[in-house]
């Protein structure tokens, strides 16, 4: 894994790019983009660790942001072409904005923007959107664990959140110009964490190298744990089996290790664990 601290401006397509380059090799992945206009913490998965990369999902993600009242735009982000403005935030009290951020902490039904990599009928909303097509997104279900605000200096709103997979701040920030009446767009995002990874542990995409590539085991921390000796790596190597002992409560994934390094993922048949996954070189 390499942690990399995105400006905004470039996509996050141009970041992996960047880092495929410094390190030589095209298997690099993520755990999550950024839009264009955000910045942030970005975790990139390198070589065969990509192939862990799904067992992360389920982390949490935290950001920094700021909501402008007043202004809609047609991406929910400053990107966009301004759609309405209004006058209506003026005299909104920080009360009245703090109860509408109260209204959304929790679980909640939220339509994703427009503009979102969400398929429909087998394409990219954006792709639709961008081509002047009418886009409905169905509302889904999304988890917002902390929202607090940070500052009131009208007309922006600065807040933090910590947010499951999933959930999109451009909505959420639309949401609350919509709570408190007059409209409002995502003005400025910084992603601070990403499960248990910080921001300011990340660096710049153009000082990326090949010793600041991390160990994969965070990817699997959660999953049980079953440690090989030196024959049972050789077969999970070769996609054999190996007794589940050491991991016999375990009905989901189970991380192997080998010498305190991750060989890879397997999952519970009877009495072995057969591997679904192997990361580690032979």
């Amino acid at each position: 894994m390499v942690l990399v601290a995105k400006p905004a401006g470039p996509t996050s397509h141009d970041v992996v790019d960047i880092v495929r380059r410094a390190l030589d090799t095209n298997r690099v992945g993520h755990l999550g983009t950024l839009d264009p206009f955000a910045a942030g913490l970005l975790v990139l998965v390198v070589g065969r660790v990509t192939r862990l990369a799904s067992f992360a999902g389920a982390w949490t993600k935290t950001y920094a942001g700021t909501i402008r009242l007043g202004t809609r735009t047609a991406t929910d982000d400053p990107t966009g072409r301004v759609v309405d403005v209004s006058d209506a935030w003026r005299g909104i009290a920080a009360e009245q904005v703090a109860a509408a951020l109260d209204r959304f902490r929790g679980a909640y039904e939220q339509r994703p923007p427009d503009y979102s990599a969400v398929q429909v009928g087998g394409e990219r909303a954006y792709r639709r959107a961008r081509r002047g097509h009418r886009v409905e997104l169905a509302p889904r279900r999304v988890e917002v664990f902390d929202l607090s605000l940070e500052d009131v200096t009208l007309p922006d709103v600065r807040f933090r959140a910590t947010v499951a997979a999933g959930t999109y701040l451009r909505s959420l920030a639309r949401d609350v110009g919509e709570a408190l009446g007059c409209g409002a767009h995502l003005a400025a995002l910084t992603r601070t964490a990403v499960g248990p990874f910080q921001l300011e542990d990340a660096v710049p995409p153009a000082v990326v190298t090949a010793d600041l590539v991390r160990d994969a085991a965070p990817l699997v921390a959660h999953l049980p744990r079953r440690d090989l000796d030196e024959a049972e790596r050789d077969a999970v190597m070769h996609g054999r089996p190996v007794h589940a002992e050491g991991a016999v409560d375990a009905s989901g994934p189970v991380a192997l290790f080998a010498g305190g390094q991750v060989v890879g993922v397997a999952e519970r048949e009877g009495d072995a664990l057969r591997p679904r996954v192997v990361i580690a070189e032979s």
